[in-house]
């Protein structure tokens, strides 16, 4: 994850949504989970096979690395978020294979392979993960992975090619398993993490009905993605952007 605290005027506007519990317009984003991503429905021949993601917020060229560091279940942790050359053809649609191995020292914490896909509009479409986290105890828990079309999983938007306040929309979902929902709060000002300052930043609020109550903010920026990440419920889990290098 990554995390960080919101301009003033996006700190104001998630302080106001989760004292309501709604987002803007009374809806509440939790309650997008049973709908469509966005409004829209998945069609894989809204995809081109190979076709790059190019998001603003969300760009995943091929050879791209990204460092975070932060704090997580009470025990500082590094996540290296590696953006490979592999594809995986899920419902039809060639998604890219993002890796993200989370570790404490030398300890490993957590390895996950995302698997994302861009549709002709700009769209980013996340299509599940393999994930396995570590316990101490020397056991593997993959409870947290899903892929598109089995077991009734469905795919959802992890960022709109032009995200605008109030926005809200489905980013996974499998029943117990995989719900959250993202909505829009915030559009420009300027955060600064360790990888430097960065201007006209994305802000979200995240939800999940797997976890009634619980809301994460992201911030992304132009051209890198996810550059802050916080808990806002819940025992303290912050991450920051580190360094990104390859394209």
């Amino acid at each position: 994850m990554i995390r960080k605290l919101l301009p003033a005027l996006g700190g104001v506007l998630i302080a106001a949504s989760v004292v309501g519990g709604t987002a803007a317009g009374g809806q509440d984003p939790q309650a997008t989970q049973s709908s469509t991503a966005g409004g829209r429905a998945f069609d894989p021949d809204d995809f081109v096979a190979g076709a790059p993601i190019t998001n603003t917020y969300f760009p995943l060229p091929k050879g791209r690395v990204l460092v975070y560091a932060g704090v997580k279940d009470g025990q500082t942790q590094r996540d290296t978020v590696t953006v490979t050359s592999r594809t995986k053809v899920i419902l039809g649609v060639t998604a890219t294979v993002v890796r993200d191995v989370a570790v404490h020292g030398t300890n490993i914490l957590e390895k996950t392979e995302d698997w994302y896909a861009q549709d002709k509009e700009g769209n980013v479409w996340y299509l599940g993960e393999r994930t396995a986290a570590y316990d101490p105890d020397g056991t593997v828990d993959t409870s947290g992975s899903w892929q598109a079309g089995v077991n009734g999983a469905i795919p959802g938007i992890i960022m709109e090619a032009h995200p605008r306040i109030p926005d809200a929309y489905r980013q996974e979902y499998l029943a117990g398993e995989a719900e959250d929902t993202a909505w829009v709060v915030d559009r420009g000002g300027a955060v600064t993490v360790p990888y430097g300052r960065v201007r006209h930043v994305l802000t979200t609020l995240e939800a999940t009905a797997v976890e009634p109550g619980a809301y994460d903010q992201k911030v992304y920026g132009p051209g890198l993605g996810i550059v802050l990440e916080q808990a806002l419920s819940g025992p303290p889990e912050v991450a920051k952007l580190v360094s990104v290098s390859g394209p």
